[in-house]
């Protein structure tokens, strides 16, 4: 029978690649978003996935509002991928963060333990949970110190998927995802911000690019890789947690260099530091170790940070 999957947070990035992948896997897709009347769903429509999936209205923080999909849609699977998702929105949004991400999984999991049907959940976490590790490799068992309240919501999130997962024996699992990028990203995050600037520098625009800290490093992965592995979750026997990495870190200013030079620029010519983009509190190194993921779910990245700045900048080219 053909199986039924239910992604909340639809419309965002992940939502859209993982509502194509699993449309391609023969899927039944259905979707949520606060108002699905009036949301666009431009990021399913880039993908050609629009008129393909079945849309929602849903709050994730109104456990009424949860019930009622769920018991309409009668998912077979379910990707949690709502919630505010900028780490610098999350310092001026503190509230609203935390009520978004750990209220609206809590629902969630309340929900699939109220209707008492085998339901399997996959909830996105962050790597921003682990902190700063000292640039050691974060893998399953590295503790968390989070240093934003995004983290601080991410890391409350993941703990209620798993006291509900032993608790209740819920088929319920966390994938603890490093940065992953695709030209579907918003300006307002930093990899789209530097690959936007430098194709528009490139077209002849004066701008200068305004960045913060250029001197942090991230593991930079290809979102629509990374939803194959939230899938892989599902499918397990029993249900785990996941490091989903590439391996590979580089810094800020690597990103930086590397897209401008693929552009035939000097980034030194075009980029400036501007003190307002810096936050209250930053990690310095991020580092994933996806040796589980790798093992156990046969899933491993095929593409590093240079192929994701071409991918990006591809794309944001045939935008121009």
């Amino acid at each position: 029978m053909t199986r039924r999957a239910l992604i909340c947070g639809i419309s965002g990035q992940d939502g859209a690649y993982l509502a194509r992948f699993l449309l391609d896997k023969g899927y039944e897709v259905h979707g949520t978003a606060r108002d699905a009347q009036m949301a666009t769903f431009h990021n399913l429509a880039r993908l050609g996935a629009r008129e393909r999936i079945v849309p929602h209205s849903m709050a994730l923080n109104d456990f009424r509002s949860v019930l009622q999909v769920l018991a309409k849609v009668d998912p077979d699977e379910i990707y949690n991928l709502a919630g505010q998702s900028s780490v610098g929105l999350s310092f001026e949004q503190p509230v609203e963060t935390l009520e978004s991400i750990s209220m609206g999984t809590l629902n969630l999991l309340e929900v699939i333990r109220f209707i008492q049907k085998p339901i399997r959940l996959y909830n996105a976490g962050s790597s921003e949970c682990f902190g700063d590790t000292g640039g050691l490799p974060a893998d399953e068992m590295t503790p968390f110190r989070p240093r934003s309240p995004y983290a601080v919501a991410k890391a409350t999130a993941h703990w209620q998927v798993a006291n509900y997962r032993e608790a209740y024996d819920l088929f319920a699992c966390t994938g603890i995802l490093f940065n992953h990028e695709s030209p579907l990203r918003p300006e307002r995050f930093v990899t789209r911000k530097i690959i936007a600037s430098a194709c528009r520098i490139a077209q002849g625009s004066p701008e200068k690019l305004q960045l913060g800290a250029i001197s942090i490093a991230r593991d930079w992965g290809l979102a629509s890789e990374y939803v194959d592995a939230m899938w892989r979750m599902l499918q397990q026997d029993a249900p785990e947690d996941y490091v989903i990495a590439t391996g590979e870190t580089n810094t800020l200013e690597s990103f930086v260099v590397q897209s401008f030079t693929h552009l035939g620029l000097d980034w030194r010519e075009h980029v400036v530091t501007n003190p307002s983009f810096l936050r209250p509190s930053e990690i310095m190194i991020s580092r994933g170790n996806p040796d589980k993921a790798r093992r156990e779910l046969g899933w491993q990245a095929s593409c590093r940070m240079k192929d994701v700045i071409k991918v990006m900048i591809t794309a944001q080219q045939e935008m121009l």
